[in-house]
């Protein structure tokens, strides 16, 4: 482990770590102290003062949001929209599309269920053909495929960074260099990337891209952001419109907002707003090579403990792969082994089929168990959660 790592701040400032061993951090981090500080706060000024008085009062903090996300991304803070998950981001952004019959969507295999969903909406009412992208034989998605699979009728390129079910990291930036190559438009979900790797969007050269405050950015729940490139900005009209993006000019005519806040709507959760812009200070505070750094070298270890245990199978694919660790056991299914170590307070998720369908209707598997760490987990814990393991099966 690096020494410049602060582990003991990292688990002073995490209220919660010292009495159960939190690897979902894929499904919801534990809030540091000044995030969860920041939150409860605003909530109590509201109780107090009322919304309004506060939003009005604390106007700059909120706007801080949008100048940490394009810190966080490396953009404008014009290019940054809130949102209050990153499924409302991801689909703001898809459905802005004005897709015709033939339009080709070519999407990589480890999509969400939600996008999936989305996917398979616009290919039924507007007749758009969806393209499955291959994975290579490391099981990440195959750019040379997409490089021969796009043509003139492709709309739109769709890939997930950071699957959902697997501790997969595809190669976003290869994917980008094709997608503009093309002149297509291409949307990223970052979802379980940001906040424990870098994500930059002009190194990437993603259009759009969506993400969530309650992962590894260790934000709230109902809160997330969408990144779309000022470029492409005037060539999206949100399917959804309000006198927040757009501005009312009588009672005739409107005009939309200019830039990313054109997907926003005016009433949100201000609390969560301000808390993830703190959430996103506080990351880059950390640093994310330094983030990613720990967490990959944690990561390792548990696959490597994982491995020594008879039964189980490690189930990432990928050449790089992150802090979301899969693995099924022989002995016990995914579900009942979930349920025992939550009863020693040992926090791990069983991953659904709706996390990576296509991928796993591909390559079928036992139901998984998927444990994620972050940078204030230990080897301690590591060790602990191994040896509860070894006991249970």
């Amino acid at each position: 482990m690096s020494r410049e790592f602060d582990l003991a701040r990292a688990r002073r400032e995490t209220r919660g770590c010292e009495q159960r061993i939190h690897f979902n951090n894929a499904g919801a981090s534990l809030p540091p102290v000044p995030v969860a500080d920041a939150l409860y706060r605003y909530l109590r000024e509201e109780e107090e003062q009322g919304g309004y008085e506060v939003m009005a009062r604390r106007g700059a903090e909120l706007d801080n949001f949008y100048a940490a996300g394009a810190r966080l991304l490396n953009c404008s803070a014009e290019e940054i929209a809130y949102t209050d998950s990153a499924t409302r981001a991801w689909n703001a952004a898809f459905y802005a599309f004005d897709f015709r019959p033939g339009d080709r969507i070519l999407a990589g295999c480890a999509e969400y269920g939600s996008n999936l969903v989305a996917l398979l909406h616009r290919a039924k009412r507007r007749g758009v053909e969806i393209v499955w992208v291959p994975d290579d034989a490391h099981g990440q998605i195959d750019v040379a495929a997409l490089e021969r699979l796009i043509d003139a009728r492709a709309r739109l390129v769709c890939l997930t960074q950071v699957p959902s079910g697997s501790g997969l990291v595809n190669p976003a930036a290869a994917v980008g260099k094709v997608a503009r190559s093309a002149g297509v438009p291409y949307l990223l979900d970052a979802c379980q990337a940001l906040g424990q790797l870098p994500v930059d969007v002009e190194e990437i050269g993603c259009d759009l891209l969506c993400g969530t405050g309650r992962k590894f950015l260790r934000g709230p729940r109902g809160t997330g952001l969408l990144y779309v490139r000022s470029a492409l900005i005037e060539q999206l009209e949100p399917d959804q419109l309000n006198h927040y993006a757009a501005e009312l000019l009588d009672i005739n005519r409107y005009r939309v907002r200019a830039d990313a806040k054109r997907f926003e709507c005016w009433e949100r959760s201000c609390a969560g707003q301000l808390a993830l812009g703190v959430a996103i200070d506080y990351a880059l505070e950390w640093g994310l090579p330094s983030i990613s750094e720990r967490i990959a070298q944690l990561a390792g270890s548990l696959r490597r403990e994982l491995h020594a245990i008879g039964g189980v199978t490690v189930a990432d694919p990928g050449q790089i792969q992150c802090g979301i660790v899969t693995f099924y056991a022989t002995q016990v299914p995914a579900e009942q082994l979930q349920q025992q170590l939550a009863a020693r307070q040992i926090n791990c998720s069983v991953v659904p089929f709706s996390a990576n369908p296509v991928s796993s209707a591909q390559r079928p598997h036992p139901p998984l168990l998927r444990a994620s760490l972050h940078y204030y987990n230990t080897l301690e814990e590591i060790d602990r959660f191994a040896a509860a393991l070894r006991q249970l099966l």
